[in-house]
């Protein structure tokens, strides 16, 4: 029998790239999404069920492996690829937002993954990819809960891993940097980006921040089926490798994390982004 994934977040960018990859490479896809008629063009491809799935609804995520399972008969691999940033300053973002934020790129990914785990424990096997970003192994300003989200899905991805290990379920970690994941930095979008005209205080932070991020959009060299290439290789290597990282390093912030002194590292993310003009 073919093997089926299932795809969250599947209606553009990265999700639905990685559909078309697994379909193309002899896949069965279930592609969910929040509003399945974005997925008329996938639905056309003959092996790709698209289905609705809200990661912050959990009836919808069991309707989805059931509809999955009726059509396919099996699930494989889960990729775990739903998710927004959070923009603006800290003292801007509501509870509420924080919330929201939380539940998407955390709470989701762990009701779906549990929602998943009986049928790959049933099968006795199973792997799950989980599309990170850079801004889960380094922070950077005015993303403080995008970042704080990502830490979390790292930490829990590396822990589940262990767990899951005992299982033979691979958990993957697909962390996309310095490219397809900075384009969303310089977006505006009302939904994204908090707002609060009375902290004038941070006005020339604010300046400086985002002409840094328009320099980083700028510098973008990755495109989602770059990003795809990785996570269906993650998902098919049949090794226990846990993060696979896609993109480019030029502003440095992934060898800072990793080669320097943690106060070293400190002050050299400070000289990109300075407190202070």
């Amino acid at each position: 029998m073919k093997k089926t994934v299932l795809i969250t977040g599947a209606s553009s960018g990265i999700g639905a790239a990685t559909a078309r990859l697994f379909a193309a490479q002899g896949w069965n896809v279930v592609a969910t999404m929040r509003n399945p008629e974005d997925g008329n063009d996938l639905a056309a491809l003959g092996t790709v069920l698209v289905t609705r799935l809200d990661v912050s609804e959990p009836a919808s995520i069991d309707a989805a492996i059931a509809a999955g399972l009726a059509r396919f008969g099996r699930i494989d691999a889960l990729v775990n690829n739903a998710g927004y940033g959070q923009y603006g300053l800290f003292e801007a973002i509501s509870r509420e937002q924080v919330q929201a934020q939380f539940d998407v790129n955390v709470f989701g990914v762990m009701d779906v993954t549990r929602a998943v785990l009986p049928h790959f424990r049933a099968a006795g096997r199973g792997v799950i990819v989980n599309v990170s970003s850079g801004a889960g192994l380094f922070t950077l300003p005015m993303i403080s809960l995008y970042c704080a989200s990502k830490f979390a899905l790292e930490g829990f991805s590396e822990a589940l891993s262990y767990e899951l290990g005992s299982q033979d379920i691979a958990v993957k970690l697909v962390i996309p940097h310095g490219g397809v994941t900075a384009t969303r930095f310089s977006e505006s979008q009302a939904d994204r980006q908090a707002q609060d005209p009375t902290l004038t205080d941070y006005s020339a932070f604010v300046a400086r921040t985002n002409a840094a991020f328009g320099r980083m959009t700028n510098a973008r060299s990755m495109s989602s089926d770059d990003v795809a290439a990785v996570i269906y290789g993650a998902a098919t290597d049949g090794t226990d490798q846990l993060r696979y990282l896609v993109g480019d390093d030029a502003r440095g912030f992934i060898k800072a994390k990793q080669m320097m002194a943690p106060q070293d590292y400190i002050d050299f993310m400070r000289q990109a982004f300075p407190p202070k003009g």
